[in-house]
């Protein structure tokens, strides 16, 4: 009998990638989406649950068909600047959601949960490498609510047995190289989208929000990683707790960082055109560096990644956008 694993947020971005890694290592994954941000045309590896996770009776539902072996959980509200502004919406719509979906996962037996954490956790650490075990001080709602789930995750542990692997991660570029999915958001918040969208003439122009910070060029500093090796990281992650090797949290990154700039440089290169930019102010909640140390991931769980060096994520995800997205 093949095994099922819940994904929330499949419909998603990083999701549906999660899902093709996980049907690729003999897995069955059933999407669980609102599809308020997610794409249906993005389901193609597994079974389609629409609802809430602020439904519970819909998630009994949900374990009781397929009786999961686990649950990775994408699904969250993501936007920094949105959280600043409405941080009652993030507690809720992450917090309490999560806490949802943790009791109906313990209540169904399934045990087994990856849980998709964030740097934002960590807040505004300039000059430090970040690792698991940095102190975690988030400065906007949304790194907040992460963190939240985070010692949520650890209560259930304690109280119910609940084996789980948190994965903080870093700025998440690319796309899948067969372009069988990618990255398409509405409204489109991501540095390497909007300008491959200034580039191709969907916008006018790439806003680059702050160049005084006290960075070489001025411009923040990002870690980015391949939505690819992420997904394999996930299997990975579900692998170790399956073999019984208990709850961890693991960083995953490329372990450097890039400044807008730089990428704005690199996308020139790749795409062999201009970047129109316009420079405008900082965003509240934006930290100036964030880069992550990975060296648990790839000593505990053997993960490396392949596709994270910066030129084959823009390559990747323009690959992507040349195929047109979703609903285009």
């Amino acid at each position: 009998m093949t095994d099922h694993v819940l994904v929330t947020g499949g419909a998603g971005y990083i999701g549906s990638h999660a899902c093709k890694a996980l049907k690729a290592a003999g897995y069955v994954p059933v999407t669980f989406d609102n599809l308020s941000t997610g794409w249906r045309e993005a389901v193609k590896f597994g079974p389609f649950e629409e609802g809430c996770l602020t439904d519970r009776a819909r998630l009994d539902e949900v374990f009781a068909r397929w009786k999961p072996v686990a649950v990775m959980h994408f699904a969250a509200l993501s936007l920094v600047g949105e959280s600043m502004k409405d941080p009652g919406k993030y507690w809720r719509g992450n917090v309490l959601a999560s806490l949802n979906l943790i009791e109906a996962a313990c209540a169904a037996g399934c045990l087994d949960f990856i849980f998709s954490s964030t740097c934002a956790t960590y807040g505004d650490q300039d000059g430090v490498i970040l690792d698991e075990t940095t102190r975690q001080a988030p400065i906007n709602a949304y790194g907040a609510s992460k963190r939240a789930i985070e010692d949520m995750l650890a209560d259930f542990a304690g109280s119910h047995g609940l084996r789980h692997v948190i994965f903080r991660y870093f700025n998440v570029a690319g796309a899948d190289p067969e372009a069988e999915v990618g990255e398409f958001h509405q409204p489109e918040t991501h540095l390497i989208p909007l300008m491959l969208d200034a580039i191709d003439g969907k916008r006018p122009a790439l806003t680059i929000f702050g160049t005084d910070y006290p960075t070489p060029d001025g411009t923040c500093i990002r870690d980015y990683v391949h939505v690819c090796d992420l997904a394999d990281a996930h299997v990975l992650g579900l692998e170790w707790l399956r073999a019984g090797k208990g709850s961890s949290v693991f960083c995953l990154g490329s372990g450097k960082g890039f400044s807008v700039r730089e990428v704005i440089d690199q996308s020139a290169a790749v795409t062999n055109r201009a970047v129109p930019i316009t420079e405008g102010a900082r965003r509240p909640g934006d930290a100036a560096v964030l880069v992550s140390g990975s060296t648990r991931a790839e000593r505990d769980l053997g993960w490396r990644p392949k596709r994270s060096d910066l030129r084959t994520m823009i390559a990747d995800a323009w690959r992507w956008h040349q195929a047109g997205g979703y609903g285009r």
